[in-house]
């Protein structure tokens, strides 16, 4: 048995007594079995140096950290340091009516379709889940916190999360992946998304990990009719990082907008897979991602649309456009369009490329250095899926962490 799997059955047999649904998840889990190259799904994904490691569960208490560390996101927030909920980084009097915190278990779901998801439904001990109440308006975002520390050992945590928004509401949430000091922790993380007929969600994803994390995300979300659904991805550290995004628009006219990021430097591993289901009438779904490759990194972008029989009416849309600015480095990008209906219109492509020599002289000859000449074209190149969302607030702190990691401050 590898040493991860070793470790995560030890955290199984911490629970006295699991439930139902937990041991119906663990059995799933041991049925998978840890993932290797030879599975499609996972060709692409290095696990190897993974699978040999050992992880220690989660301590009982989280981790003491400077509030100073977290202090540019703004309340209302929930903060869970190392897995464990920090109930005093986090501030939720600002938290708008309409809104409430759930602590009933999320109801079960169909079973993982890979073994990472199934341990994180075996596993999980805690997460966010709320409730968005039928007509309310959320216009302040809801700041969720995933922060990552050193904490005297290498150790595997487990969130699972559920987010329900009822008929015509609407809520705005950024989710932020923070890691604090070199740690080399494992996490999992299960996101379940409910949009009711006509309910609009605007999400704005940050992942800003330590380059020896190591982080498995798995993001479903089923959209009603007329709901809409706008989000945009910042990939932008951890050593591996591999984000799992199902979308089923099941209502007619049900929209989708979700635009991303992939920055892979040093030698870090960043793949997203999209998984977009058109299953109703007059859907549409727009997805717009860009790539970048520096160092000896790997980018992996898989983008999967399916139209179902009977989903007529459809529009999807897919760009993946990428910058290698490496010899070094990879980028691996795969768009697949598989159309069942009549009446659809369908597009994407793919390309690969490096900045444009005619841009960058014209910046040099205006009397700018080269590295910022580079920074401000790679700027502007990666910025064009962001304007997808409408909240301003969501929209400035992407902007503000992507300029961050691509060092435009001192970039003068």
């Amino acid at each position: 048995m590898p040493a991860l799997q070793a470790s995560l059955e030890a955290q199984a047999r911490a629970f006295a007594a699991p439930d139902p649904a937990r041991q119906a998840a663990l059995a799933r889990a041991r049925a998978l079995g840890l993932p290797g190259p030879r599975m499609e799904a996972f060709r692409t994904t290095p696990l190897r140096a993974l699978a040999a490691r050992t992880f220690a569960p989660p301590a009982a208490t989280a981790p003491a950290l400077d509030p100073l560390a977290l202090a540019a996101i703004p309340a209302p927030r929930l903060v869970w340091v190392n897995g464990v909920l920090d109930e005093g980084l986090s501030n939720l009097t600002a938290l708008p009516a309409g809104i409430r915190l759930d602590s009933a278990p999320a109801p079960e779901e169909e079973p993982a379709a890979e073994a990472f998801e199934a341990w994180n439904a075996a596993l999980a001990d805690g997460g966010a889940r709320l409730v968005v109440e039928p007509g309310a308006r959320i216009d302040t975002p809801l700041q969720l916190v995933f922060a990552s520390t050193e904490d005297g050992g290498e150790r595997a945590f487990h969130l699972r999360h559920r987010l329900v928004l009822g008929e015509h509401a609407r809520l705005a949430l950024a989710t932020h992946f923070v890691g604090i000091g070199a740690h080399r922790h494992l996490a999992t993380h299960g996101l379940a998304l409910d949009l009711a007929e006509g309910a609009q969600l605007d999400h704005a994803q940050v992942q800003r990990e330590d380059a020896g994390a190591s982080l498995l995300l798995y993001t479903r979300a089923r959209l009603g009719a007329r709901a809409c659904y706008r989000r945009v991805d910042l990939e932008l550290g951890a050593g591996l990082c591999r984000h799992v995004l199902q979308v089923r628009l099941e209502g007619e006219g049900a929209r989708l907008e979700a635009n991303g990021v992939l920055r892979g430097e040093g030698r870090r591993h960043v793949e997203t897979r999209l998984d977009i289901q058109h299953r109703a009438r007059d859907t549409a779904c727009e997805l717009l991602w860009r790539g970048l490759g520096e160092g000896r990194s790997r980018v992996v972008f898989h983008g999967g649309i399916h139209i179902a029989a009977g989903a007529d009416g459809t529009r999807a849309a897919l760009s993946s456009k990428n910058l290698l600015l490496s010899g070094q480095a990879e980028i691996d990008t795969q768009p697949v369009l598989v159309i069942h209906a009549d009446d659809v219109q369908a597009a994407h492509g793919a390309t690969v490329g490096r900045l444009d020599e005619q841009a960058l002289f014209y910046l040099r000859a205006r009397g700018l250095r080269e590295d910022a000449a580079r920074a401000l074209l790679t700027a502007a190149f990666l910025r064009e899926p962001l304007a997808v969302l409408e909240d301003e607030a969501l929209r400035g702190l992407l902007e503000r962490s992507l300029d961050g990691a691509l060092g435009l401050e001192d970039a003068a």
